[in-house]
């Protein structure tokens, strides 16, 4: 970690735009029609929840810029343009493009793991009661994931406590990992305590661990390195055994757990039949803890990358997300309608977020 107006360290600065390119609308829907998501008609055919007088979807994977957090996310060199860019405007106009009723709201990467320890609690607070004040001032259309100012222990302590108990916010937001440790390290434990106390939602994003900055030259971290971090903290939190001790909490995973599908196998296969796990863990337990947590739609809304999380996942346990304002709301209700229907949908779209945040059912 380095002070804040510090030179920005190597492994931060380099590529923290997160997925900027996006498919227009046309290609998407060529894309979609040919895996057979939509049917022939194209660009002439209504579009699944765009325009729709009542929107009804809830997004929980939706990125503000707080003015504090971004003052100091630009004076260490981490911005990139969607994030400086952003308004509470162009949130509501791409919510309501998409159908989108509620966005629950939370910064972005680096979130504050470049700051020492005083100003990162202070960023942290001035953040949550910014997102605060955006849902009071727009009833309905917002809810918040407080960011914390992890990896300093005490200070998130009291930032839980402020944020739950005085400004009453739907959840946190995580980072996936923290400098070289992940979400099941010992040392967050009393946070995981106080979160499973409240019986909480902890939104998780992806980050790039100082582990694994340019492992390949020329690859954006956002293609390779967050689905693998996402994996690393998933893994992490089950083998560390904290995903059993705090049974309390309702983890969500970004980009649908990132990697998770393709290593699926390895975590219900070889890690439970293998040393040190053999006898430790069974495939239905490992199933068990897979199949309970959240996974969001963002950056996943083609057939091939829903589908298979769909094959893994209960239905009940995915939910609807957009990566705003790196992807847009439309991009993902063209997906996400074009690959489920019925019930299963309304549950994607709304009924599991519902679920999990009781106060949206109104």
């Amino acid at each position: 970690m380095v002070e804040s107006g510090a030179p920005a360290p190597e492994w931060r600065r380099t590529d923290v735009t997160e997925g900027i390119t996006t498919l227009s609308r046309r290609r998407f829907l060529t894309s979609a029609t040919a895996l057979g998501g939509l049917a022939a008609g194209g660009l002439s055919m209504p579009l699944p929840g765009l325009g729709q007088p009542t929107p009804h979807r809830i997004d929980v994977h939706h990125h503000i810029s707080p003015p504090a957090w971004l003052d100091a996310v630009k004076k260490a060199k981490f911005d990139n343009p969607p994030m400086a860019n952003w308004s509470v405007q162009k949130s509501l106009d791409d919510m309501d493009k998409a159908g989108i009723a509620t966005a629950l709201t939370s910064p972005t990467t680096p979130q504050i793991e470049f700051l020492a320890k005083d100003e990162a609690a202070a960023i942290c607070r001035s953040s949550n009661e910014y997102a605060k004040k955006l849902m009071s001032d727009y009833p309905g259309r917002f809810g918040v994931f407080a960011m914390l100012p992890l990896p300093y222990v005490d200070e998130t302590l009291k930032e839980i406590a402020y944020a739950f108990d005085t400004l009453k916010v739907d959840g946190v937001g995580l980072m996936t990992s923290y400098g070289k440790k992940w979400l099941g390290d010992a040392s967050f434990a009393p946070v995981w305590e106080d979160l499973n106390r409240r019986k909480a939602i902890a939104y998780t994003h992806p980050t790039t661990n100082s582990c694994c900055v340019n492992l390949v030259p020329g690859v954006p971290v956002t293609v390779v390195e967050f689905g693998a971090d996402t994996t690393r903290t998933i893994a992490n939190l089950i083998l560390s055994g904290t995903s059993q001790k705090y049974r309390d909490i309702s983890w969500i995973f970004s980009h649908g757990g990132g990697a998770l599908t393709a290593f699926a196998e390895r975590f219900q296969v070889q890690l439970v039949t293998t040393p040190p796990y053999e006898g430790k863990f069974t495939r239905a337990s490992m199933d068990a803890e897979l199949k309970r947590f959240y996974y969001d739609t963002a950056q996943i809304s083609q057939t091939v990358t829903l589908g298979t999380l769909a094959k893994l996942i209960p239905v009940s346990q995915i939910v609807y997300g957009t990566d705003y304002p790196y992807r847009t709301g439309a991009d993902h209700t063209l997906g996400v309608s074009a690959n489920f229907s019925g019930g299963d949908l309304a549950a994607i779209d709304r009924g599991n977020a519902v679920r999990l945040i009781p106060r949206l059912k109104g």
